[in-house]
């Protein structure tokens, strides 16, 4: 399948897969089985990040390099992928403007329910510029991270940024935690996975506070550039609100990711639920 053969109503090839639990300890204990079944979950939890990018290989698959540079995405999370369960990955194309796309994909578990949703864009053009980096101040993480509160996260009008270099052992264990084996993430000049600066955005919660049991619920966002193996990129940003909703208090952050600490890759809006309901 070429991207001329992309027209509305179109299929790509369903994207099977399976997640397994990490062998190493994790700080955020929804992910693992005896917390989360207290919350009522059958098991710990397959990370939004990890459901966010399967659902982005049959888009890489069928655009390729073009919606990396300058494509817009929104996903949500609509219930748990459980880990060692087979999920499968359906994306559609759903709309068709001249060289621009609209692909939607969803995530089934193994019962056909829909998990996760995603709307993946690439618009006609060189897309919209990039924020300046100067509306987006670098802080330094705090030493000593303070108990998650809303007092706390009221408090952080600029929030401190986590900085990454992604060399490739570090490319290479993320691929790994998403199943990912794509040729443009491999070799010289590989691309930075996509689903790597969700990744980073979640650190843009958990370094600056200590927050467990905590659920990533939903983001959007929009690339203006690819980072490359090999390039640092650092993840700056503030709170932008702070809401409950059926008794869960919920987080939305405003970020920048650049890479090299100058050049920006996206800008994400990202929501997580930072307090759960307390368990019935």
């Amino acid at each position: 399948m070429t991207p001329a053969t992309l027209r509305p109503g179109v299929e790509l090839a369903p994207y099977r897969v399976t997640a397994h639990a990490a062998e190493e300890v994790v700080e955020n204990k929804i992910h693992e089985d005896g917390l989360a079944r207290t919350y009522g979950f059958r098991g710990g939890l397959v990370p939004g990040v990890v459901v966010y990018a399967w659902m982005t290989q049959p888009v890489i698959e069928a655009v390729g390099l073009d919606w990396i540079e300058r494509g817009g995405f929104s996903t949500r999370f609509l219930k748990p992928v459980y880990y060692g369960e087979p999920a499968t990955v359906r994306a559609t194309v759903a709309e068709r403007r001249g060289d621009g796309l609209t692909i939607e994909a969803r995530t089934l578990d193994q019962a056909g329910q829909v998990c996760g949703v995603a709307t993946f864009t690439l618009g006609e053009g060189p897309g919209p510029a990039a924020p300046d980096p100067g509306a987006y101040p670098a802080a330094a993480l705090p030493a000593d991270r303070p108990l998650v509160s809303r007092e706390v996260l009221a408090g952080r009008t600029v929030l401190g940024s986590p900085s990454t270099l992604v060399d490739r052992a570090v490319a290479d264990a993320f691929l790994a935690k998403v199943g990912d084996r794509l040729p443009l993430y491999q070799g010289a000049g590989a691309l930075v996975h996509p689903g790597f600066y969700l990744d980073q955005a979640n650190k843009a919660l958990s370094q600056n506070v200590r927050v467990s049991p905590w659920v990533h619920v939903e983001s959007e966002g929009r690339h203006f550039g690819a980072a490359r193996v090999g390039e640092r990129v650092d993840t700056r940003g503030r709170v932008a609100r702070l809401y409950d909703k059926k008794g869960h208090e919920f987080v939305e952050l405003d970020l920048l990711l650049l890479a090299e600490g100058a050049r920006p890759v996206a800008r994400v809006r990202h929501v997580a639920i930072y307090r759960l309901r307390p368990p019935a």
